[in-house]
């Protein structure tokens, strides 16, 4: 007569590849959660970083490509770009609001974005001091190129023309553990 159930052997082999089941689960829960602390340390402030690497790209990206009488207004080392552009918003570009700007690492190792109202006119009176934002603390430098077709990055730019790109690379003081990708901007794609 045949009873219904399972033998002791069954159960053992099915204990067995529960016990296997679980062992795995518990180790890809434990990587899981050690890899989302890792991840959670090493990129506290990257909101910091996503939000300058905006503001570059809108500084790069606007400045202005001159015109015959008047050569692009872009002079930049491998340590600091200065050009005139569009004051960087957020919420999106604001093309009325001309800056003269000045991107570098001042002495207390900070990124900072020096700027005035742009005056296209010779002024009336003498130009408000420039205004210095922070955009970033623990800067060791910058290391900025040019991009020109046919001649490669370049560690200055002073030509009558904008380059075609700019890359910024931006190198945080000794023990800093963020780490960031180049940025690597067009300039204004739409020169007369």
């Amino acid at each position: 007569m045949k009873t219904a159930g399972f033998s002791l052997l069954e159960m053992l082999v099915a204990l067995t590849v529960l016990g296997f089941i679980l062992v795995g689960l518990a180790q890809g829960m434990h990587f899981g959660l050690l890899a989302w602390s890792t991840e959670t340390r090493l990129s506290a402030g990257n909101t910091d970083l996503e939000t300058v690497d905006t503001t570059l790209r809108q500084l790069i990206e606007g400045a202005a490509p001159g015109d015959d009488l008047d050569p692009a207004p872009f002079i930049g080392s491998r340590e600091r770009l200065g050009c005139i552009t569009a004051l960087p918003d957020l919420a999106g570009p604001t093309l009325h609001r001309r800056i003269q700007a000045i991107i570098m690492v001042d002495a207390h190792h900070r990124l900072v974005l020096r700027w005035r109202p742009y005056v296209h006119a010779t002024p009336l009176k003498p130009l408000p001091a420039p205004t210095d934002n922070v955009l970033l603390n623990n800067v060791a430098q910058l290391h900025i190129a040019y991009w020109q077709p046919g001649g490669g990055w370049l560690d200055a730019w002073r030509s009558s023309d904008l380059p075609a790109l700019v890359r910024v690379h931006v190198a945080f003081v000794s023990g800093d553990p963020r780490r960031w990708p180049d940025i690597v901007a067009a300039t204004r794609l739409d020169r007369p």
